[in-house]
């Protein structure tokens, strides 16, 4: 059976026509071996980012009804303009998750682009739908577990939807838009949009509301973050050094992380300015290890110059560290 529908989905898929003659004949085994490699890259990152997308909605949905929703409590952004909608109307939160995110939506169509807003409304649907039926329990009545661990699984539900491709709360949407028009970062934008949300809840409602709503955004946020970036953030480090060699060499040997050389030309330096060929080292590895990177480059080369910046993410290559064969 197994063998059967490989070759059915081969035969449909993977080898072409051509003007009614079949092509697999000019297809050589590379090309359809190439296409059958694509094809399972494909469906593996889709049911990946269905996965990721799937677990986020229920986190979301167990923050929500589980912590906040019940204790009248709201978030920042379009999930805490819904809560807060609620909490003054008596509307069905699921219904008002969909109607204050719809005009979110729209822009992204605009502004991201089809897949992502696809992914984002069938997510939004279903944090919706989980919200109506899904008979998640209370857990506590105690105000700072509910504001601290409502916001951790509210951030755990966005930012594994994030991971997954979609978003679960449209303004992140928003920010991106008016970031591009005004000279704010998106940062910036999302937290002007939750400093109005908090003052309507403390105008509307009262301001202990608010602040506990303060408190659940940083928990939820912090979560965000540390999903999005990991616990190993990487630091990307640039070296420039006449003993090139001898710090690659320690790099990959004793830190055994991968390494990248540049070509080229020394500028001004504390020696004057003086035109040569050099080469430069870069690399990337996690903060624990830039310690005793400084230490073996002062080590080898004391007038090394090194510039190190934050990576929010890497993908590929050896950011970690290799294996030595025995």
């Amino acid at each position: 059976m197994k063998a059967r529908l490989k070759q059915l989905i081969k035969e449909k898929y993977l080898i072409p026509k051509h003007n009614g003659i079949d092509a697999d004949k000019e297809s050589s085994s590379y090309d359809i071996a190439k296409r059958w490699y694509k094809m399972k890259r494909l469906v593996k990152g889709t049911f990946a980012d269905l996965s990721l997308i799937v677990t986020g909605i229920i986190s979301a949905g167990f923050g929500l009804k589980g912590f906040l929703l019940n204790n009248g409590f709201i978030d920042g952004g379009a999930t805490g303009i819904s809560l807060l909608l609620t909490e003054l109307t008596g509307l069905p939160l699921s219904i008002l998750l969909l109607l204050v995110n719809l005009p979110f939506m729209i822009l992204g169509l605009r502004v991201v682009g089809k897949v992502f807003t696809i992914k984002a409304i069938l997510a939004i649907i279903g944090l919706a739908i989980v919200v109506a039926i899904v008979p998640y329990p209370g857990i506590t009545d105690d105000k700072l577990l509910i504001a601290v661990f409502g916001g951790f699984f509210l951030g755990t539900g966005i930012g594994l939807s994030i991971r997954g491709g979609a978003v679960i709360d449209g303004t992140e949407v928003l920010a991106i838009a008016l970031s591009r028009r005004v000279g704010l970062s998106i940062g910036d934008i999302i937290l002007i949009i939750n400093l109005i949300v908090f003052s309507f809840a403390a105008w509307l409602i009262n301001i202990e509301t608010a602040l506990y709503a303060m408190l659940t955004y940083l928990s939820a946020s912090k979560t965000v973050d540390f999903l999005l970036e990991g616990i190993e953030e990487y630091t990307g480090v640039t070296i420039v050094s006449v003993k090139t060699d001898e710090i690659r060499e320690m790099i990959s040997h004793q830190l055994n992380y991968g390494v990248t050389v540049y070509k080229g030309e020394r500028g001004y330096g504390k020696t004057g300015s003086k035109q040569y060929d050099i080469k430069i080292i870069y690399t990337v590895l996690t903060r624990l290890e830039i310690s005793r990177l400084k230490r073996e480059v002062d080590r080898i080369d004391p007038n090394a110059f090194l510039v190190m910046h934050s990576v929010k993410d890497a993908v590929g290559g050896m950011t970690k560290k290799r294996r030595h064969k025995h």
